[in-house]
């Protein structure tokens, strides 16, 4: 199983970096990488139809519209990321007002963790390994909430 992350521009790297420390922890492989909906669509089409990620995670801050190019191009799930800025609200439509046939699924503002184990779940569909593992983590959660 492998899932790629991209992020608009290096300056959502804080949030790819949520993502990356929950894949660690998990058999399955990951890249990060940077393309821009609108400064560079013929590359993000190009890297988007030649990947073999089974699920993609788009970072975007402002207008946020890389998720919805990164679906456009690939009929994998996509999971939407909002970064944190000046206007809050339009990340976040962007990633959850998609037109019928074209969905991105979306996590909260800055929340590359939960974009990481939604996207761990998916995998999890067809890959017993991940599903225990995800068993695993939860548990641990668990335990980490009932201490505090």
């Amino acid at each position: 199983m492998k899932i790629q992350i991209i992020m608009g521009s290096k300056s959502d790297m804080p949030v790819a970096e949520r993502a990356k420390a929950i894949l660690k922890g998990f058999d399955v492989e990951y890249s990060i990488n940077v393309a821009s909906a609108h400064r560079t669509p013929d590359a993000l089409k190009e890297m988007v139809e030649h990947s073999d990620a089974d699920v993609f995670i788009g970072i975007a801050g402002l207008s946020a519209a890389l998720p919805g190019a990164i679906a456009s191009h690939t009929t994998k799930p996509v999971i939407g990321v909002p970064v944190s800025g000046k206007v809050n609200l339009d990340a976040i439509l962007s990633i959850i007002q998609m037109p019928p046939g074209i969905p991105v699924a979306g996590v909260g503002l800055d929340r590359g963790d939960n974009a990481a184990l939604l996207a761990l779940e998916i995998c999890a569909i067809n890959d017993k390994k991940i599903m225990k593992q995800m068993e695993r983590y939860r548990k641990e959660m668990k335990k980490k909430a009932l201490v505090k």
